[in-house]
């Protein structure tokens, strides 16, 4: 990893060391996702209009098929270690998780992480997010890439790794057991 020195009048770029969710803490809210990757910082920018109905229609799908224990919600901060920290577009996660003022989940609250890929991020959440969430155990992952029809990628934990992804076409509804029991097609997702 390249250390980038940071001049005398930015605050924000630790000096010679990664990044710590704590230098995170201390960015300004610029519209831009910051995430951390082994204290390796990742920037993605502000989402499109796309990107942001496919995560609405998402938010909506989960929510609507939910027992009342589990609660969908939209860009939390995950807390995986003092150098990882990611932002997923939705997740799911036991009501029992959630607290007043809440800042962080751990990922042990995280029964389902879901990406929305777009240009800027689609190796991102391909490869590396896929590790990432596989490491710290988050059961079910979904990544959604919107060019390729789209297209709704499963994986699910066995053990201490994910099964290779399962690919679902848009025009075909697929019936979900993990987290809850939940039908999709995936063309809903730009609807």
């Amino acid at each position: 990893m390249a250390t980038i020195e940071p001049s005398r009048t930015d605050p924000f770029l630790p000096s010679g060391r990664p990044f710590t969710i704590d230098d995170l803490l201390e960015f300004p809210d610029d519209g831009n996702r910051y995430e951390l990757f082994n204290g390796s910082l990742l920037v993605s920018p502000a989402p499109t209009v796309l990107h942001q109905l496919a995560i609405s229609n998402v938010m909506f799908a989960l929510r609507s098929a939910a027992p009342p224990d589990l609660v969908a919600l939209t860009a939390v901060n995950l807390r995986v270690s003092e150098k990882d920290y990611y932002i997923p577009d939705v997740v799911v996660v036991p009501r029992s998780a959630l607290r007043i003022r809440q800042l962080m989940f751990a990922p042990q609250d995280m029964l389902l992480a879901v990406e929305v890929g777009s240009p800027s991020t689609k190796m991102l959440d391909e490869d590396l997010k896929a590790k990432a969430y596989e490491k710290a155990k988050v059961p079910v992952y979904w990544r959604i890439e919107l060019d390729e029809g789209p297209v709704l990628y499963v994986h699910e934990l066995n053990g201490d790794t994910y099964e290779p992804p399962v690919a679902h076409k848009a025009g075909t509804t697929v019936k979900l057991t993990k987290p809850f029991p939940v039908s999709i097609d995936p063309s809903q997702f730009v609807e």
